[in-house]
């Protein structure tokens, strides 16, 4: 009898299959784990973006530029990550 905790997709799959899908939630994981490093960096730079911002010159904000790319790659790579380890995690 198929676990019936496991999604419908996931019951019958084959030996080669699951473990394509272990390595996929593995790079999810490691996708989360990224985002969540550039969220301490992004939290460190927010102590510097506002003097940044009021006292640089014209365009010369690179506080700022890097707390914002710092935030660009926290949304990809924590939706990127949510979206590769969807499913069951496999119990060890």
């Amino acid at each position: 009898m198929a676990n019936q905790l496991l999604p419908v997709e996931e019951r019958n799959l084959t030996p080669d299959q699951v473990e394509a899908l272990d390595k996929r939630r593995e790079l999810g994981h490691t996708f989360l784990v990224i985002a969540g490093q550039f969220t301490v960096i992004a939290t460190i730079l927010l102590l510097w973006v506002g003097q940044d911002l009021t006292y640089s010159p014209g365009w010369m904000h690179p506080i700022a530029y890097y707390f914002f790319l710092s935030l660009g790659l926290i949304a990809f790579f924590g939706v990127t990550g949510v979206i590769l380890r969807k499913g069951t995690p496999r119990i060890d």
